[in-house]
């Protein structure tokens, strides 16, 4: 069956994207093929897309003749703020669009897609969520880093770090007492300040530790190492933005499940 047949098939199941309607999407990791059927049914559909950073031009290049506007948030540069990107939305959705909203992974982990749609109910714009393959699963699944293991590790917790060691952040002390892995967004300026919070807690310093970059495009690398040697590993050998940082026995998985010389 090709993909085309089974949207033919699915079309029946497949809500209609009605003029004046937001839909807040996940683009998945990165590389389209792990788009979902009803998201490139949805790209096909909108008038107008609103993308952000890590959504990529291949991914977009499955839109027919929607109108395409960047709204990029990124780390330490020139990024739209949240309060020009929402009141866009519900613009454009006034002037009787449809409204593709498309984030990277899963709008509603670690995308904001949550307060997007609050803002949307409460100006009473209609929306739909379309979930999407967060990017941490996806990659660690690629990786051959399974995020849950029997015998090894009974939960998996998702964090972000983009203000590790700052007043208010995450509980790191906690989360190293936990004993499960951890998988951190957004973490790789501050792995050096994860990493030191996390051994203080009580990691070991020699937990497996891996960063993957780029997860699932013609970017991507991984690194393994420990923790306390993770975060020089990822500047010596040029790591860079977008990266997923993997703690715990997890990460000795990859070894185990990799074939030398297969293509992953």
């Amino acid at each position: 069956m090709t993909i085309a047949s089974a949207l033919q098939r699915l079309e029946s199941r497949l809500a209609a994207f009605e003029p004046g309607h937001v839909w807040l999407a996940g683009a998945g990791p990165g590389d389209p093929r792990f788009l979902t059927l009803e998201v490139i049914d949805a790209l096909s559909k909108a008038d107008v897309i609103v993308h952000d950073a890590l959504v990529s031009d291949a991914v977009l290049s499955f839109a027919s003749s929607a109108e395409v506007i960047y709204a990029g948030k990124r780390g330490g540069k020139p990024s739209t703020a949240q309060e020009d990107i929402t009141l866009s939305l519900i613009r454009l959705a006034r002037e009787e669009k449809r409204v593709l909203r498309l984030k990277g992974g899963d709008p509603f982990t670690f995308g904001r897609g949550g307060e997007e749609a609050e803002a949307l109910v409460k100006a009473g714009i209609p929306c739909r969520i379309l979930p999407g393959m967060t990017s941490a699963l996806a990659g660690l699944a690629l990786a051959r880093i399974p995020a849950t293991m029997r015998g090894m590790s009974k939960a998996i917790t998702l964090a972000t770090g983009h203000a590790a060691g700052e007043e208010g952040d995450l509980d790191w002390a906690a989360l190293a007492r936990t004993g499960e892995p951890i998988v951190v967004y957004m973490g790789l300026k501050n792995l050096a300040t994860i990493s030191r919070l996390l051994i203080e807690g009580g990691r070991a310093p020699e937990t497996p530790a891996a960063v993957i970059m780029s997860a699932t495009t013609g970017k991507e690398r991984l690194l393994t190492a420990t923790l306390s040697t993770v975060a020089e590993e990822a500047a010596a050998q040029g790591f860079a933005a977008p990266a997923l940082i993997v703690v715990g026995q997890i990460v000795t998985m990859h070894d185990v499940l990799t074939v030398e010389g297969e293509k992953l």
